[in-house]
């Protein structure tokens, strides 16, 4: 919004209206303005190593606590903003929040489901991600309708509304029966909590799973170097692997960047806005699909299916904006909505495969013994390969030009090989027994030591 633009950015405002040499590509080519962006990763990265001891001796409930009131008075700063360092401080309590409830949530999801159900439940959290952005752009598109100098206030004030509706929730929510057997010896009280979820009382066998997995959880008193030893090598090397493919499939580009991305290509700032909306719309559609057939297609056909629609529509784009922008001028109307209609399907293809089970495979191949501890690898990987993107973005855009959606496509048609060869299916199998799949991997089982036998390499 422009109004946003003048009071902080407003050398970014006077290069898209004013500045008739530079290139299309570059106009918005400003370290300030993607560090409002990417401020709120690097919190995150920090925080979710504090977050994951909340996680270990308090539970998982007050981790996504914290993480609800850290967005609330992320969101009051962000309203209320004088100046850029005050939008910045707010953004990095967002970012702080994000620390605990990407830490502790899907860790939360995974140890609540039943193993059959799993993946549809754990995907529910990228589907409310989704469902967030997708009520952001709405609420942007809005509040630009209001042609008011303020309008952006109101815009980001209203990320209190989520924030309050987490941190209410989270108070009525109950512990995981994991968590419990893991801070305490009230085992009677985890096996009621688990009887309670599941509807049955016939949970013996997997209660006896967890309070196996506990006496070896109890066990490891430092979580961060136990989870270095070679028998956890295929779970780490995945999650962080996994982390750094989602971030350059560059879906996050596309989703902070979008309006940005559609004024480069000619869209005026009411088009560009109402572009995201759409892309939110497909976005989120797409991974309620994936909620659907994760479990019955399981998760390599996903993660395959997306890849090679990913690395398609990027190419295609690419090829149209080399071919048809230049560095000044725009495309045609025609030629913008195609893109646009290109970037949906690209967007449908990481909302069924890479943005949901990105965080799906992390949280549900790690032991309890390092579970947390894992996940809090996976959130620091997953924020700091975002922080690396965003802040880097823009720059590429202008150097690289079309050339940026070659980059990201390459790797697209890399980490879709790597699935391929090195992921095993994880569907039906219960998450105390997860173990198993990496001794019968093909790859894995030469790496991943006998249980019992350990060795720090």
């Amino acid at each position: 919004m422009e109004p946003f633009l003048n009071k902080f950015f407003a050398e970014v405002n006077r290069k898209m209206k004013e500045d008739e040499e530079i290139s299309n590509y570059c106009k918005f080519d400003s370290q300030l303005l993607t560090s409002f962006t990417s401020s709120l990763y690097i919190a995150g990265l920090v925080f979710t190593f504090f977050a994951s001891s909340v996680t270990r001796s308090f539970g998982r409930k007050p981790s996504i606590l914290a993480g609800g009131v850290a967005f609330l008075v992320g969101a009051a700063l962000g309203g209320a903003a004088a100046n850029v360092y005050m939008l910045l401080l707010g953004r990095i309590l967002l970012g702080i929040g994000l620390g605990f409830t990407n830490q502790a949530i899907p860790l939360y999801l995974s140890e609540m489901a039943p193993h059959n159900y799993r993946g549809a439940i754990n995907n529910g959290f990228q589907l409310c991600v989704g469902i967030g952005v997708l009520s952001a752009n709405l609420v942007n598109f809005g509040t630009e309708k209001l042609k008011n100098s303020s309008s952006w206030r109101i815009s980001l004030a209203l990320a209190g509304v989520p924030a309050s509706l987490l941190t209410l929730g989270s108070i009525f929510l109950p512990e995981t029966p994991n968590s419990l057997i893991q801070r305490s010896d009230e085992h009677q009280k985890a096996k009621k909590m688990l009887q309670r979820i599941r509807g049955t009382d016939d949970v013996d066998a997997e209660f006896e799973d967890l309070v196996k997995a506990n006496a070896t959880s109890k066990a490891i008193k430092k979580p961060f170097v136990k989870i270095t030893q070679r028998k956890y090598r295929p779970q780490l090397v995945m999650a962080i692997s996994i982390q750094f493919f989602q971030q350059v499939t560059g879906i996050n580009v596309i989703s902070f960047y979008a309006p940005i991305l559609f004024r480069t290509v000619g869209l005026d700032e009411s088009g560009s806005l109402l572009s995201a909306v759409v892309v939110g719309v497909v976005g989120t559609a797409a991974t309620l699909i994936s909620m659907l057939l994760v479990d019955k297609l399981g998760r390599r056909a996903l993660f395959t299916i997306g890849g090679v629609q990913m690395f398609v529509s990027q190419i295609v784009i690419g090829s149209i904006m080399a071919a048809q922008l230049g560095d000044h001028g725009g495309l045609s109307t025609g030629y913008a909505y195609l893109v646009l209609v290109l970037i949906c399907i690209y967007v449908a293809g990481f909302a069924w495969s890479w943005g949901p089970l990105g965080w799906l495979v992390p949280s549900e191949i790690f032991q309890l013994e390092i579970r947390s501890a894992g996940q809090s690898i996976t959130v620091a990987a997953n924020f700091l390969f975002t922080f690396a993107i965003a802040q880097s973005f823009l720059f590429m855009l202008c150097r690289l030009k079309s050339g940026t959606f070659f980059f990201f496509g390459g790797w697209v048609l890399i980490m879709t090989s790597f699935v391929l060869l090195f992921l095993p299916e994880t569907k039906y199998i219960p998450i105390e027994q997860m173990d198993r799949v990496w001794m019968e991997h093909w790859f894995w089982k030469r790496i991943v030591v006998e249980p019992g036998q350990e060795s720090i390499v």
